[in-house]
């Protein structure tokens, strides 16, 4: 039963973000969210509609992946206590969907029409900022880890996603 939950949790979400990719907007905005250069180890702000893995700072490699970032203090612009839940990049096959489809029909129709709502999270791929391992999101270890930080802290409040 929790698995069930989980695992249509994970398709809501998954459809939430197929929604804002081929949109290029969502939420709070056209704003940016926090990326993670792999190679240089640094977080940075990039368009919400960037389709991870992207360029990241030092040269043309696409090293650059969606970071989750988090803090339990009350002050969400506090850099200091901001740290990252989890890293998340898309398969090559979903990232070229998502770009094709931002160029309406035609390039929903390049891109293969239409995409299932279960396509995204087995091409979604996600890690913690030490492993070194990618998991699908739809595997356990990957609902582990979208799901592990966000519990109350000891003050009994849930952690806030951050935003640059």
């Amino acid at each position: 039963m929790i698995r069930f939950v989980a695992a249509a949790a994970l398709a809501v979400l998954a459809g939430i973000l197929v929604l804002r990719a081929i949109r290029g907007s969502g939420g709070d905005g056209d704003g940016m969210v926090y990326f993670y250069d792999l190679s240089e180890k640094k977080l940075f702000a990039a368009p919400r509609a960037s389709v991870p893995p992207i360029r990241g700072f030092n040269d043309a490699t696409a090293d650059g992946v969606r970071a989750i970032v988090i803090t339990d203090a009350s002050d969400v612009k506090d850099k200091k206590k901001q740290r990252i839940a989890y890293l998340e990049k898309y398969t090559s096959e979903l990232k070229k969907f998502f770009e094709e489809a931002r160029g309406g029909a035609e390039g929903a129709q390049a891109a293969g029409g239409t995409l299932r709502r279960e396509d995204v999270p087995a091409n979604t791929l996600v890690r913690r900022l030490a492993d070194s391992e990618w998991h699908t999101m739809n595997t356990p270890e990957g609902e582990k880890i979208v799901t592990e930080w966000n519990v109350p802290g000891p003050n009994g409040a849930y952690p806030t996603v951050c935003v640059p």
